[in-house]
């Protein structure tokens, strides 16, 4: 229940906000840890973080603008991967920041990071986590992906993707692999 009233506290604040004007803009969403977020240990559940990241590319998706183009051409999101790497805990009631923002794109895929950066106290401004994802949008149409350089045209962006990071061109090598082991399954 507690993400729901988290999703639908987004929506509304998204229509208040700034909106982005740039695609390579960052959003950032502020979060407290509550106590159904936590995990045994007592710390925010790695899972957690996931579902926090889907909230994060929901906003950053209505706030660039693109939200009345998706739902208009019944386009669905979707992911193909993600990965996540958990640096510092966040406890029971900690502040902390969702940064959301795009890295880079090829035709297929827009690749995303979504910083965990802790608010207030001895650490802040420390990266609790980072996580990446690897996604697109789908049409329900056509049942095919929808090139990358479309959604980009739709938000009125004409430059080209900034180079491909070695962090992320090493991720997609890793899961090529990882494709490829459970494809002979």
């Amino acid at each position: 229940m507690n993400l729901y009233i988290r999703l639908f506290y987004m929506l509304i604040a998204s229509f208040f906000k700034k909106k982005v004007g740039r695609a390579l803009e960052e959003t950032s969403l502020n979060f407290h840890v509550l106590p159904n977020d936590l995990d045994l240990n007592g710390h925010m559940n790695n899972g957690r973080y996931l579902t926090i990241m889907d909230i994060g590319r929901m906003d950053f998706v209505l706030r660039i603008r693109l939200a009345a183009y998706v739902i208009q051409n019944k386009y669905i999101p979707v992911l193909s991967s993600a990965s996540m790497r958990y640096r510092l805990p966040l406890l029971p009631f900690q502040k902390y920041a969702l940064k959301t923002r795009i890295v880079c794109w090829d035709d297929k895929w827009v690749f995303m990071e979504h910083r965990f950066v802790i608010s207030g106290g001895k650490k802040a401004g420390a990266v609790a986590a980072i996580g990446l994802v690897k996604g697109s949008f789908y049409s329900k149409k056509t049942r095919a992906p929808i090139p990358t350089g479309d959604i980009m045209a739709a938000i009125g962006l004409t430059e080209h993707s900034p180079a491909i990071p070695a962090y992320i061109a090493k991720w997609q090598e890793s899961e090529d692999v990882l494709r490829a082991e459970t494809a002979q399954k």
